[in-house]
């Protein structure tokens, strides 16, 4: 019997620790504080956690600017806590991903205080520094997406160095063989320890292009975002030679033969590109990547049309590779909000949870995906995004999906049981009254048919492991075939809030099957009535 690889057909649950639990009263999440919740997690009925950045770090992007790859920053916690939590995920029998940023430092990071220093010491080329142009302008054209240019002046050097995010977030030198060397012995270092899998963010980011050539303009029609909002001087270019370059590939296969030396580890690369579906079909391949995702459904477009047009181009491209989905992280406002609207009927929020589930590959659910949270409101005086006060108002960052989860909903606790005092982002009262206590009460709330779903799912091979094939349907309704081993399925979702009446295929014969938490079809004799955001399921 072939042995399936842990992460293949997984669904891998997003811990953001800032917010998941205080457990020290100190008004931010913590290691220990996962810890006390993964029996919560467990009865998911996921596969895996994966577990945002929680080193050391003087949190200029809250994890995301490293300053000592292999410790814990005390506001998470010890390693001990780390290797405490890894053995009670394992006993629950829980798979362990931790994020990885290769491609740039913070700026409190040894290398690159030692880089800086000088142009001539020992790490003096760990970095992407450039002289300044005659007029003292920046090297070349290029921008950061967090707002401006994407070079900053260090006097020490007398030159610039690149930081594609913060400022506080200086570039690599991935040219540089022992820059490539040290950051696969970081990796080592954690899948010593056990971890499952490593999610490696931005990781199209590690090379630019030697060169330094100015990217091309791009024409104001063609200015979308992903993971930027249109209106971000970072849209109005083409980022041909800032990342994504041919060098990467090299790499990955060298990221792959690291990861093959352990048992059963998987690799998911998040990759934001030019063309993100095609870098993620040249990234994930046997040699390569085990698992892309991108932001093509992290997007405010949600028709039936554009879902499959984007699967199915990912899906011809792919080859043997293996894709994984999401609808929300912690980058991006909330998918309830951003696909339903301010008043989005609970329904949806069940069935984007089926969806989501549904498609081919695996799935990373981000905390609160199953609660249905809608996006927070945290007023500008609160935000602690340094990319949302950098954009206010047209973009209020990425606070409002990082409020902290909503546990309890007790008279007199304005924290919902996070903490015990001030979080570092408010708890929005729609989400007090959306807790984990107060929907495990109810038998019909959406975490009870996120429960449902996931159990259900686990028991399908076509939904785990199988094929894709959709089916034509008029918006807005979206229809596709999963099909494995000897099991087909049919999968059939009304997007939108009002009922819709399908003509079913000739050749299909469904046997409707009733899902609990689910709104299902109502089938007549060549049709089927989709009640508002149904989600239903057929074995044919």
């Amino acid at each position: 019997m072939t042995h399936t690889p842990w992460w293949r057909g997984a669904v891998i649950y997003q811990i953001y620790p800032r917010s998941f639990l205080d457990s020290n009263g100190d008004g931010v999440g913590d290691l220990p504080g996962i810890t006390e919740r993964l029996d919560y997690v467990a009865a998911l009925a996921v596969d895996a956690i994966w577990i945002s950045p929680f080193f050391t770090s003087p949190m200029a992007d809250f994890g995301y600017d490293i300053a000592d790859y292999r410790d814990v920053d005390p506001l998470f916690g010890t390693v001990a806590d780390f290797d405490r939590l890894l053995a009670k995920a394992h006993a629950l029998g829980l798979k362990v991903m931790i994020d990885q940023v290769l491609s740039h430092t913070s700026e409190a990071h040894a290398w690159f205080r030692e880089s800086r220093a000088s142009r001539d010491n020992p790490r003096a080329d760990w970095y992407v520094w450039a002289d300044a142009r005659p007029d003292g302008t920046p090297p070349n054209n290029w921008l950061s997406i967090f707002g401006g240019v994407a070079w900053q002046w260090e006097p020490r050097r007398g030159q610039y160095y690149l930081h594609n995010f913060l400022a506080a977030q200086p570039d690599l030198n991935f040219h540089n063989p022992e820059v490539q060397a040290a950051q696969l012995d970081n990796v080592r270092f954690w899948l010593d320890k056990g971890v499952d899998g490593v999610r490696l963010d931005a990781i199209n980011f590690c090379f630019h292009d030697r060169a330094l050539r100015d990217n091309p303009p791009k024409p104001a029609e063609l200015r979308t975002g992903r993971g930027f909002s249109p209106d971000n001087p970072y849209a109005f270019q083409y980022h041909l030679y800032n990342n994504t370059q041919p060098e990467m590939l090299d790499y990955l296969e060298r990221l792959r033969a690291l990861s093959d030396g352990y048992a059963d580890v998987g690799m998911l690369g998040e990759i934001s590109s030019e063309d993100s579906l095609a870098t993620m079909a040249e990234y994930v391949t046997p040699r390569r990547l085990h698992m892309g995702y991108s932001f093509e459904l992290l997007t405010d477009e949600s028709s039936a049309a554009y879902i499959r047009s984007t699967v199915e181009t990912l899906e011809a491209k792919l080859g043997e590779g293996w894709p994984c989905w999401a609808i929300s992280n912690h980058d991006v406002q909330r998918a309830v909000s951003r696909w339903g609207g301010a008043d989005a009927a609970e329904a949806l929020a069940r069935q984007l949870v089926a969806l989501v589930c549904a498609l081919r590959g695996s799935v990373c659910l981000y905390q609160g995906e199953e609660l249905g949270l809608v996006e927070a409101d945290v007023p500008f005086e609160a935000l602690q995004d340094p990319y949302g006060v950098a954009f206010w108002p047209t973009f209020k960052g990425r606070d409002g999906c990082r409020t902290p989860m909503p546990w309890t909903s007790d008279a007199g606790d304005a924290h919902a049981g996070f903490s015990q005092v001030a979080p570092w982002l408010p708890v929005d009262a729609r989400h007090a009254a959306r807790s984990v206590a107060v929907q495990e009460a109810e038998t019909d709330s959406v975490l009870q048919a996120a429960r449902a779903f996931l159990r259900w799912r686990r028991a399908q091979p076509a939904l785990v492991l199988g094929s894709i094939r959709f089916l034509d349907a008029p918006e807005p309704v979206l229809a596709f075939v999963r099909e494995h081993d000897g099991q087909s399925l049919l999968a059939v979702f009304n997007l939108s809030a009002q009922p819709v009446a399908w003509d079913l295929p000739s050749q299909l014969s469904p046997r409707w099957l009733e899902l609990a938490g689910q709104i299902g079809a109502q089938p007549q004799d060549a049709s089927v009535t989709l009640p508002a955001y149904a989600a239903a399921f057929a074995e044919i």
